[in-house]
Protein backbone atom coordinates (compact mmCIF):
# COMPACT_ATOMS: atom_id res chain seq x y z
CA UNK A 1 0.00 0.00 0.00
CA UNK A 2 1.53 3.44 -1.21
CA UNK A 3 1.78 6.12 1.41
CA UNK A 4 -0.91 8.91 1.11
CA UNK A 5 0.53 12.90 1.06
CA UNK A 6 -1.75 15.27 3.18
CA UNK A 7 -1.25 18.86 1.63
CA UNK A 8 -2.89 21.56 3.69
CA UNK A 9 -2.74 24.26 0.57
CA UNK A 10 -4.90 21.95 -1.60
CA UNK A 11 -7.74 21.04 1.30
CA UNK A 12 -10.69 23.32 1.87
CA UNK A 13 -11.05 21.84 5.31
CA UNK A 14 -7.28 22.85 6.52
CA UNK A 15 -7.35 26.39 4.70
CA UNK A 16 -10.76 27.72 5.80
CA UNK A 17 -9.34 26.98 9.51
CA UNK A 18 -6.14 28.62 8.48
CA UNK A 19 -7.75 31.60 6.69
CA UNK A 20 -9.70 31.68 10.52
CA UNK A 21 -6.30 32.16 11.96
CA UNK A 22 -5.19 35.63 10.71
CA UNK A 23 -6.70 37.73 13.07
CA UNK A 24 -5.97 35.78 16.11
CA UNK A 25 -3.00 37.18 18.55
CA UNK A 26 0.62 35.27 17.55
CA UNK A 27 1.00 33.15 20.42
CA UNK A 28 -2.36 31.47 20.08
CA UNK A 29 -1.63 30.88 15.98
CA UNK A 30 1.68 29.21 17.05
CA UNK A 31 -0.31 26.86 19.40
CA UNK A 32 -2.81 26.08 16.68
CA UNK A 33 0.01 25.48 14.07
CA UNK A 34 1.65 23.00 16.66
CA UNK A 35 -1.72 21.38 17.07
CA UNK A 36 -2.31 20.99 13.62
CA UNK A 37 1.23 19.34 13.03
CA UNK A 38 0.20 16.86 15.85
CA UNK A 39 -3.00 15.89 14.42
CA UNK A 40 -1.51 15.72 11.10
CA UNK A 41 1.37 13.02 12.46
CA UNK A 42 -1.37 11.19 14.06
CA UNK A 43 -3.07 10.59 10.73
CA UNK A 44 0.27 9.79 9.13
CA UNK A 45 0.90 7.26 11.90
CA UNK A 46 -1.94 5.14 10.93
CA UNK A 47 -0.25 4.43 7.27
CA UNK A 48 1.49 1.23 7.33
CA UNK A 49 4.49 3.16 5.87
CA UNK A 50 5.13 5.85 8.31
CA UNK A 51 4.28 3.69 11.55
CA UNK A 52 5.25 6.34 14.18
CA UNK A 53 5.71 5.22 17.76
CA UNK A 54 4.18 7.00 20.78
CA UNK A 55 7.41 7.48 22.00
CA UNK A 56 8.48 9.78 19.24
CA UNK A 57 4.94 11.38 18.98
CA UNK A 58 5.35 15.14 19.45
CA UNK A 59 8.84 14.75 20.78
CA UNK A 60 10.73 17.84 20.76
CA UNK A 61 7.77 20.18 19.97
CA UNK A 62 6.53 20.64 23.37
CA UNK A 63 7.75 21.68 26.48
CA UNK A 64 9.75 25.26 28.07
CA UNK A 65 13.78 26.91 28.09
CA UNK A 66 14.27 24.61 30.76
CA UNK A 67 12.99 20.85 29.38
CA UNK A 68 11.36 19.13 26.35
CA UNK A 69 8.47 17.37 27.17
CA UNK A 70 5.22 16.63 26.24
CA UNK A 71 3.79 17.16 29.87
CA UNK A 72 2.93 20.01 32.45
CA UNK A 73 2.39 19.55 36.21
CA UNK A 74 0.21 20.76 39.01
CA UNK A 75 1.98 22.07 41.42
CA UNK A 76 1.28 20.66 44.68
CA UNK A 77 2.05 23.77 46.95
CA UNK A 78 -0.32 26.13 45.03
CA UNK A 79 -2.20 24.04 42.64
CA UNK A 80 -1.56 25.97 39.53
CA UNK A 81 0.27 24.09 36.22
CA UNK A 82 3.19 25.17 35.09
CA UNK A 83 5.69 23.58 32.19
CA UNK A 84 8.40 22.25 34.77
CA UNK A 85 9.51 22.81 38.53
CA UNK A 86 11.83 26.00 37.08
CA UNK A 87 9.19 27.61 35.69
CA UNK A 88 6.99 27.60 38.73
CA UNK A 89 10.03 29.06 41.05
CA UNK A 90 10.56 31.61 38.59
CA UNK A 91 6.98 32.42 38.58
CA UNK A 92 6.09 32.34 42.27
CA UNK A 93 9.52 34.18 43.62
CA UNK A 94 10.09 37.20 40.78
CA UNK A 95 6.06 37.60 40.18
CA UNK A 96 4.50 37.75 43.93
CA UNK A 97 4.40 40.68 45.29
CA UNK A 98 3.91 39.75 48.81
CA UNK A 99 7.37 37.97 49.80
CA UNK A 100 5.26 35.32 52.08
CA UNK A 101 3.59 34.07 48.73
CA UNK A 102 7.07 33.28 46.89
CA UNK A 103 8.42 29.98 47.11
CA UNK A 104 9.53 26.64 45.25
CA UNK A 105 7.65 23.99 44.46
CA UNK A 106 8.55 20.68 46.99
CA UNK A 107 9.67 18.91 43.55
CA UNK A 108 9.58 15.04 45.27
CA UNK A 109 5.69 16.03 46.44
CA UNK A 110 4.86 16.05 42.34
CA UNK A 111 1.19 13.81 42.43
CA UNK A 112 -0.55 15.08 38.77
CA UNK A 113 0.48 15.89 35.44
CA UNK A 114 -1.05 16.96 32.41
CA UNK A 115 -0.80 15.49 28.96
CA UNK A 116 0.31 17.95 26.08
CA UNK A 117 -1.42 16.21 23.56
CA UNK A 118 -4.91 15.47 24.96
CA UNK A 119 -4.76 17.96 27.83
CA UNK A 120 -5.58 14.67 29.75
CA UNK A 121 -4.63 15.05 34.00
CA UNK A 122 -3.44 11.64 35.59
CA UNK A 123 -1.24 10.82 38.08
CA UNK A 124 2.87 10.48 37.52
CA UNK A 125 3.47 8.29 34.93
CA UNK A 126 5.47 8.25 31.44
CA UNK A 127 2.62 7.27 29.50
CA UNK A 128 -0.75 9.04 29.26
CA UNK A 129 -3.47 6.82 30.27
CA UNK A 130 -5.53 8.41 27.59
CA UNK A 131 -3.38 8.28 24.29
CA UNK A 132 -0.71 6.45 25.36
CA UNK A 133 2.10 8.59 24.32
CA UNK A 134 5.04 8.75 25.93
CA UNK A 135 5.30 12.25 28.14
CA UNK A 136 9.26 11.84 28.48
CA UNK A 137 11.77 9.99 27.13
CA UNK A 138 13.89 9.94 30.20
CA UNK A 139 11.57 9.46 32.97
CA UNK A 140 12.42 9.08 37.01
CA UNK A 141 9.47 8.25 39.45
CA UNK A 142 11.42 9.34 42.56
CA UNK A 143 12.06 12.74 41.31
CA UNK A 144 8.69 12.87 39.19
CA UNK A 145 11.11 14.43 36.46
CA UNK A 146 10.31 14.09 32.39
CA UNK A 147 12.73 14.85 29.58
CA UNK A 148 12.60 14.61 26.00
CA UNK A 149 16.49 15.14 25.54
CA UNK A 150 18.20 11.87 26.33
CA UNK A 151 21.46 13.32 24.97
CA UNK A 152 22.20 14.79 28.74
CA UNK A 153 22.75 11.46 29.57
CA UNK A 154 20.73 11.52 32.73
CA UNK A 155 21.04 8.95 35.67
CA UNK A 156 19.11 9.29 39.29
CA UNK A 157 21.82 9.41 42.04
CA UNK A 158 20.45 7.73 45.18
CA UNK A 159 22.84 9.11 47.37
CA UNK A 160 21.99 13.01 46.25
CA UNK A 161 18.67 12.52 46.18
CA UNK A 162 17.82 13.84 42.76
CA UNK A 163 18.38 13.06 38.54
CA UNK A 164 22.07 14.51 37.52
CA UNK A 165 23.09 14.15 33.70
CA UNK A 166 26.32 13.48 31.86
CA UNK A 167 26.04 9.82 32.76
CA UNK A 168 26.54 7.58 35.45
CA UNK A 169 29.71 5.99 34.05
CA UNK A 170 31.66 9.35 34.36
CA UNK A 171 30.56 10.30 37.91
CA UNK A 172 30.78 8.87 41.40
CA UNK A 173 29.55 10.06 44.27
CA UNK A 174 31.76 11.64 47.29
CA UNK A 175 29.96 10.66 50.63
CA UNK A 176 32.12 13.95 52.67
CA UNK A 177 31.06 16.73 49.96
CA UNK A 178 27.72 15.31 49.26
CA UNK A 179 27.89 15.54 45.90
CA UNK A 180 28.11 14.15 42.66
CA UNK A 181 32.29 14.87 40.90
CA UNK A 182 33.66 13.74 37.93
CA UNK A 183 35.81 10.57 37.82
CA UNK A 184 38.77 12.67 36.40
CA UNK A 185 38.68 14.33 40.55
CA UNK A 186 38.21 10.83 42.52
CA UNK A 187 41.75 10.93 43.53
CA UNK A 188 42.51 14.33 43.05
CA UNK A 189 40.28 17.24 45.09
CA UNK A 190 40.15 18.69 48.13
CA UNK A 191 37.04 17.68 50.29
CA UNK A 192 34.67 20.36 51.46
CA UNK A 193 31.96 18.83 53.58
CA UNK A 194 28.27 19.68 51.89
CA UNK A 195 30.56 21.05 49.16
CA UNK A 196 27.47 21.95 46.85
CA UNK A 197 24.55 22.74 49.84
CA UNK A 198 25.67 26.44 49.48
CA UNK A 199 24.61 29.00 47.06
CA UNK A 200 27.18 30.23 44.41
CA UNK A 201 29.28 32.65 46.12
CA UNK A 202 29.16 35.14 42.55
CA UNK A 203 25.13 34.77 41.65
CA UNK A 204 23.87 33.43 44.78
CA UNK A 205 21.71 30.70 43.33
CA UNK A 206 21.89 26.85 45.16
CA UNK A 207 24.25 25.01 44.05
CA UNK A 208 23.20 21.69 44.92
CA UNK A 209 19.85 21.74 42.60
CA UNK A 210 21.13 24.15 39.30
CA UNK A 211 21.20 23.15 35.90
CA UNK A 212 24.26 24.80 35.17
CA UNK A 213 28.08 23.79 34.86
CA UNK A 214 30.02 24.06 38.14
CA UNK A 215 33.39 23.35 38.31
CA UNK A 216 35.04 22.99 41.94
CA UNK A 217 38.19 24.87 42.59
CA UNK A 218 41.21 23.66 43.77
CA UNK A 219 40.79 24.69 47.63
CA UNK A 220 37.93 22.42 47.17
CA UNK A 221 34.74 24.78 46.92
CA UNK A 222 32.43 24.70 44.49
CA UNK A 223 30.83 27.68 41.83
CA UNK A 224 29.19 27.82 38.60
CA UNK A 225 31.71 28.20 35.70
CA UNK A 226 30.08 31.04 33.83
CA UNK A 227 30.91 32.61 37.31
CA UNK A 228 34.70 31.76 37.75
CA UNK A 229 34.76 33.08 33.71
CA UNK A 230 33.02 36.49 34.85
CA UNK A 231 35.48 36.29 38.14
CA UNK A 232 38.76 36.14 35.28
CA UNK A 233 37.22 39.14 33.09
CA UNK A 234 37.26 41.49 36.27
CA UNK A 235 40.60 40.20 37.21
CA UNK A 236 39.91 38.42 40.07
CA UNK A 237 41.66 35.30 40.40
CA UNK A 238 40.59 34.08 44.30
CA UNK A 239 38.47 32.24 45.51
CA UNK A 240 35.22 34.03 46.39
CA UNK A 241 34.98 31.89 49.83
CA UNK A 242 38.56 31.26 51.38
CA UNK A 243 40.37 33.95 49.33
CA UNK A 244 43.13 30.98 47.61
CA UNK A 245 44.13 31.28 44.18
CA UNK A 246 42.62 29.31 41.65
CA UNK A 247 45.17 29.19 39.16
CA UNK A 248 48.54 29.16 38.11
CA UNK A 249 49.77 32.76 39.12
CA UNK A 250 53.48 32.33 39.19
CA UNK A 251 53.96 34.55 36.26
CA UNK A 252 52.04 37.32 38.48
CA UNK A 253 54.15 36.63 40.77
CA UNK A 254 57.26 37.13 38.85
CA UNK A 255 55.69 41.17 37.63
CA UNK A 256 55.54 41.93 41.14
CA UNK A 257 58.91 40.82 42.12
CA UNK A 258 59.64 43.25 39.37
CA UNK A 259 57.26 46.21 40.09
CA UNK A 260 58.46 45.58 43.68
CA UNK A 261 62.41 46.73 42.77
CA UNK A 262 61.28 49.44 40.74
CA UNK A 263 59.85 51.27 43.54
CA UNK A 264 61.91 52.19 45.94
CA UNK A 265 60.02 53.14 49.63
CA UNK A 266 61.07 56.19 50.95
CA UNK A 267 63.50 56.31 53.98
CA UNK A 268 61.22 56.81 56.74
CA UNK A 269 59.77 53.31 55.52
CA UNK A 270 62.82 51.51 54.66
CA UNK A 271 63.00 48.96 57.87
CA UNK A 272 59.32 49.37 58.82
CA UNK A 273 58.66 45.29 59.13
CA UNK A 274 55.02 43.97 59.02
CA UNK A 275 53.38 40.55 59.86
CA UNK A 276 51.29 39.50 56.74
CA UNK A 277 49.12 36.20 56.39
CA UNK A 278 49.57 34.05 52.57
CA UNK A 279 46.17 33.18 51.70
CA UNK A 280 47.80 30.46 49.47
CA UNK A 281 49.63 28.40 52.29
CA UNK A 282 48.36 29.73 55.35
CA UNK A 283 51.57 30.40 56.68
CA UNK A 284 52.54 34.17 58.60
CA UNK A 285 55.77 36.00 58.28
CA UNK A 286 57.84 39.33 59.40
CA UNK A 287 58.37 41.31 55.56
CA UNK A 288 59.38 44.69 54.57
CA UNK A 289 56.54 46.81 54.03
CA UNK A 290 56.11 47.88 50.22
CA UNK A 291 53.36 50.02 49.24
CA UNK A 292 53.17 47.57 46.16
CA UNK A 293 52.48 44.09 47.58
CA UNK A 294 53.99 41.94 50.45
CA UNK A 295 55.34 38.95 49.43
CA UNK A 296 55.36 35.45 51.14
CA UNK A 297 58.33 33.78 52.49
CA UNK A 298 57.09 30.67 52.49
CA UNK A 299 55.48 29.79 49.44
CA UNK A 300 56.68 33.15 47.49
CA UNK A 301 52.63 34.14 46.43
CA UNK A 302 51.66 38.05 46.70
CA UNK A 303 48.35 36.82 47.38
CA UNK A 304 48.91 37.92 50.92
CA UNK A 305 47.33 40.46 53.62
CA UNK A 306 48.52 42.17 56.27
CA UNK A 307 47.63 41.56 59.91
CA UNK A 308 50.06 43.74 62.51
CA UNK A 309 51.81 46.64 61.93
CA UNK A 310 52.32 49.30 58.99
CA UNK A 311 53.09 52.68 58.79
CA UNK A 312 52.82 55.12 61.68
CA UNK A 313 49.70 57.15 61.86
Amino acid sequence: MSCRVVSLDHNPKWVSLWSNVSPLHPHWKEKLILFLVIKLELRMSSFPCEHKSPVDLGSGNFGCTHYRRRCKIRAPCCDEIFDCRHCHNESKNSMEVNPIDRHDIPRHELKRVICSLCDTEQEVQQQCFHCGVCMGKYFCSKCKFFDDDISKQQYHCNECGICRTGGKENFFHCNRCGCCYSTLLNDSHNCVERAMHHNCPVCFEFLFETTKDITVLPCGHTIHLECVKELQQHFQYACPLCSKSYCDMSRVWKKLDQQVALTPMPQMYLNKMVWILCNDCGETSEVNFHIVAHKCLNCNSYNTKQTRGGPPS
